[in-house]
Order: structure tokens, then C-alpha cells, then sequence
């Protein structure tokens, strides 16, 4: 699809247009950002389990303003295990990078091993997965190819399934990098003062080895910088930003990129919970070749993070964009900022030019419980925290076929949703809470009256600490609340999600359909 080339949100906004930003960058569960520099462009991934496509490929001119230009994964392997959700798995903390003409992103999978995927054009298609290295508990990895040719891989330990974690190894690597030539060496244990340290970022600089690696736990931690004249180590260590005294909890994870103007950037997250894992933007610079980010008020060598700033020095002044949010329908591809919750089955929807999304009902999974077990879920992040969502449908269920369902759902470990289900004597509108849907729990079901005709729109608005009102309109202008608020909470590493589904209980050989006009994103 072509990317809106002006999209601007309704819902958050970070370039203050008089010079200055606001944090978050991204208001939005971009977690464990990872962005190089190649010329005037800047190229941000992030983690993205088991959502598909993977691995959101960002692009921006200035740091601060970003917009989605492609996946760099369409598929995740083994293709028949993420055909179901794998909540919480799949790809880990990426690091992209850009060598020789090729930009790659690294990820660990903690179940499979150690992926790269690559391509001369971000924005195009990336080749296939490679498996650089195999194994279980290997994540968080990230390349470095030395000025003698020599290539190198670090990685952190998931303790869930390694066994070990707090740990960080450097392998070996083949100069294509795309296997791991020994068994490697701990370069770093945390255990004693920088538990949980994972998400290791590699660089070179003035003769140094950098890993710039978070420790102390996602949402209470700290930036910890370590550096050494030989790759192998022995490193020393610095915490070089911490929450120090600022709203910004567990400031760490990121990324550090320059400008050609000569500046330090710094991109790390923040854990909102239920907003997931947003994107701050930090003044860096070196002193004594030691990183200072942030601002250091005390002068102590150890940042705090900023609020607003001065933007990035890029040369000129580039226009105010935002990722994509409201999907109009209008395109034959989904707008990019869409992903299902498992690798998709072609029937699922239908982009069309007619003006609207066309999705098809699709058999729940045998043995599924509730929504958490349903892969054909068309969801985008939360976008801020707060903010309207409202769609429009027109539902034509099978005829022969009864609970035919389609709606508007905020997903999570609990998730609420609007829908409208056919029944033998019509069309109904129903509410529906499932409160630790991970634990298998079933749904509530509130029927909210009969539909006349088969046409709905749906709403939910986001308030301050994630309350989800939901309601409907059968004219387009008055919306009668759909029962209770419903509070939203995070997904398996991932923040809650907005967006639709449509599902049946039967198997069928013609399904039913939803035909969406629009959905759109307002304050």
C-alpha cells in the first residue's frame, strides 16, 4: 500500500512544530527499539512476537517523526506452529543493521534460535529467515562486523527457557552473517549487581567495544553501558541512565545513533502496561568516551530522561507525520499498520477498491476457549492514552448457519468487545468481557437488543489508565453505551491491542462476511 504521505494522528503528536518534540516519540507499544543511520534516513524495528507481518520496519528523516513503510517478515518459521497464537513468543528484541549495502535485522526466538533477515531495499521485501543459530533461550542478539573483517554476535539468555539468564555471550560469526562459528564466550555476568541484563547492543567507537545493554527489568531498570579495548572483554560497566527524578520508569533498551551534523541520539522504552512499551528519544553525548544520556542535572555521568528537547540537528526542517492509525478501506492492500495475531490464512480478508475490508468468518479453533486462542484477529496498537475508535460494518452471516460473529474488540489477557452475532430470528448486538482470557476463562455475554437491518457502527473511546468505554449507533449518530467500562490490560509482553474479527462456530463451505467502510482514529 502507499503510505499516506502526510498522515498525521489525531491522538498523539511529538514534534512540537516550534523546534522542539515531546516524549514518547511513539506513543505506541513500540518495544525494544532498535534504529541505524544510513545517509540522511533512519530506519527503526522493534519486537513483534507472534503478531504478523513482523518486525514494522520505521523510516524518518529527523528522529522524531516516523512512519511504517513495510514488515521485514510476512511469515513466521516454522510456519505451522505460529499458524496458532503464540502469545509472547517469536521475535524478541531485534537488532537492525546495515552492512555493505545490506540492511539485516537480527532476532532471538526463544524456542527456535537466532534468525537474520536481509535486503538492499527496507522497504521492499526481505529474503527468507535464516537460522543462524539453533538452540533454546537464545535471544536478544545483535551483530557487529569489526574493521578486520571479523564479524561478531552477542546475545542474552531467556531464563524460561535456558535455563540461565543475567548473562551476555559474544559468538563468533561467519563475515556473511548468517552462522555462528563457535560455541562462544560469557562476556558479562550480571548477577551481582545488574540482574535480568538482555537486549545487547553492539558498536565500535574509538577503539572501544560497546554493549549497551538494559538491566534490572523492564519496567524498573536502568541503561548499563559496558566497554573493552578487546571484543572478548574484560568489559567495565557504567549504569549511564536511570529514572533518576522523572515520571520515566525503567528508562532502557535501545538504540544510539548519530547525526551528520555530529549529535548522540539515544531511543529507548518505557513500560505503560497496558500501552505497552512506548518510544523516548534522549539527547546523548560522550565524555571520557563513556555515553552520558539524557540530562545529567548533578553532573555524576548518569542521565535522566527528558521530557521535551530540542529536535534532533538533521540539516533542515522536515514535515510533521505520524504511523498510520484510521484505515479508510480504499486501498486493495491493508493499511501497514495491521497485523493478525498468528500467520494468516488468505481467506481471512479482503482489501478491495470498492471502498471497504471484506472479512470473512473463520472457523474458531477446536478446542479454543475464548478469543485468546482465535488467530484471525486484525489488530493495531494502542496509539495513545486516550483516544476513539469507530467503525463502520454491514454483516451478511451464511443464512444456514447460526452465532456467525463479527465486532470491534480491545484485546488482552482481558478483552471486551462489541459484536453482532446472527441468530435464528435475526441479527443481535452483544457486549463481551473475558477477564484472564489467558487462563482459559469464557466469555460474558450481555445481548444489547435486536439489530434492524445489517448495518452498525461500532465505538470504543480509551480514557486515562486504559478504561474502555464501548457502544454502538444504528444511525451514525446516536451511541448507546455498551454496558459497563472495561479496563484494558497488557498481552503476553505486548500492550492491549484495538481492532475487528469475524468468526464462526461451524464448518461451512460458504462463510458468512463483514463488509468494514472505515476505521477511523479521533481524539
Amino acid at each position: 500500500m502507499a503510505v499516506p504521505a502526510n498522515y498525521v494522528s489525531k491522538v498523539w503528536v511529538s514534534d512540537k512544530g516550534d523546534g522542539t518534540f515531546q516524549n514518547p516519540v511513539l506513543d505506541a507499544d513500540y518495544s525494544d527499539p532498535d534504529v541505524v543511520r544510513v545517509g540522511d534516513d533512519y530506519y527503526m524495528t522493534s519486537s513483534s512476537f507472534s503478531s504478523i507481518p513482523g518486525l514494522q520496519i520505521l523510516h524518518s528523516k529527523d528522529l522524531v517523526n516516523w512512519q511504517i513503510i513495510g514488515y521485514a517478515i510476512d511469515r513466521l518459521p516454522p510456519y505451522q506452529h505460529f499458524a496458532k497464537p503464540q502469545h509472547g513468543n517469536g521475535v524478541w528484541a531485534p537488532s537492525i543493521r546495515y552492512h555493505k549495502g545490506e540492511f539485516y535485522i537480527y532476532w532471538g526466538d526463544p524456542d527456535f534460535g537466532i534468525y537474520m533477515v536481509k535486503t538492499k531495499n527496507p522497504a521492499g521485501r526481505w529474503e527468507a529467515p535464516v537460522l543462524v543459530m539453533e538452540g533454546k533461550g537464545l535471544i536478544d542478539s545483535c551483530p557487529l562486523w569489526d574493521e578486520d573483517g571479523n564479524a561478531y554476535l552477542v546475545h542474552g539468555w531467556a531464563g524460561s527457557r535456558a535455563g540461565v539468564k543475567s548473562m551476555l555471550t559474544v559468538n563468533r560469526m561467519n563475515p556473511e552473517g548468517t552462522k555462528v562459528l563457535d560455541e562462544g564466550v560469557m562476556v558479562f555476568d550480571g548477577h551481582d549487581a545488574h540482574p535480568t541484563v538482555e537486549g545487547p547492543k553492539f558498536y565500535k567507537r574509538n577503539g572501544y567495544y560497546y554493549i549497551m545493554a538494559p538491566a534490572g527489568g523492564v519496567a524498573t531498570g536502568w541503561q548499563l553501558v559496558l566497554r573493552s579495548k578487546n571484543v572478548y572483554g574484560p568489559y567495565e560497566e557504567k549504569i549511564v541512565m536511570d529514572q533518576g527524578k522523572t515520571p520515566i520508569n525503567g528508562p532502557h533498551q535501545g538504540a544510539w545513533v548519530d547525526t551528520k551534523s555530529g549529535e548522540d541520539w539515544f531511543f529507548h522504552f518505557q513500560d505503560k502496561e497496558a500501552y505497552g512499551r512506548v518510544v523516548h528519544l534522549q539527547p546523548m553525548k560522550w565524555v571520557n568516551d563513556w555515553p552520558v544520556i539524557g540530562e545529567d542535572p548533578d553532573g555524576d555521568g548518569k542521565g535522566q530522561p527528558v521530557l521535551t528537547y530540542k529536535k534532533p540537528n538533521v540539516g533542515k526542517t522536515y514535515p510533521i507525520v505520524t504511523p498510520a492509525e484510521s484505515d479508510e478501506f480504499d486501498s486493495h492492500l491493508l493499511g501497514l499498520q495491521w497485523q493478525w495475531h498468528a500467520n494468516p490464512k488468505a481467506t481471512w480478508a479482503f482489501a478491495s477498491n470498492k471502498g471497504h475490508l471484506r472479512l470473512f468468518t473463520d472457523q474458531v479453533p477446536e478446542g479454543g476457549k475464548n478469543l485468546w486462542d482465535v488467530p484471525n484477529l486484525l489488530l493495531q496498537k494502542f496509539p495513545a492514552e486516550n483516544f476513539t475508535v469507530t467503525t463502520k460494518l454491514k454483516f451478511t452471516p451464511n443464512p444456514k448457519l447460526q452465532n456467525e460473529r463479527t465486532g470491534l474488540v480491545v484485546m488482552g489477557m482481558d478483552y471486551g468487545y462489541v459484536s453482532v452475532v446472527n441468530k435464528k430470528d435475526g441479527l443481535y448486538l452483544t457486549y463481551n468481557t473475558a477477564l484472564k482470557a489467558d487462563k482459559g476463562t469464557p466469555e460474558k455475554e450481555q445481548i444489547l437488543g435486536k439489530l434492524t437491518g445489517n448495518e452498525v457502527q461500532f465505538r470504543v473511546q480509551v480514557s486515562k489508565g486504559a478504561k474502555c468505554q464501548f457502544s454502538y449507533s444504528e444511525d451514525g449518530q446516536t451511541f448507546k453505551n455498551a454496558g459497563a467500562p472495561f479496563t484494558a490490560v497488557p498481552g503476553k509482553w505486548i500492550g492491549a491491542k484495538v481492532g475487528l474479527f469475524a468468526l464462526r462456530e461451524d464448518k461451512t463451505n460458504d462463510s458468512g462476511y463483514a463488509d468494514y467502510d472505515w476505521f477511523r482514529v479521533t481524539r
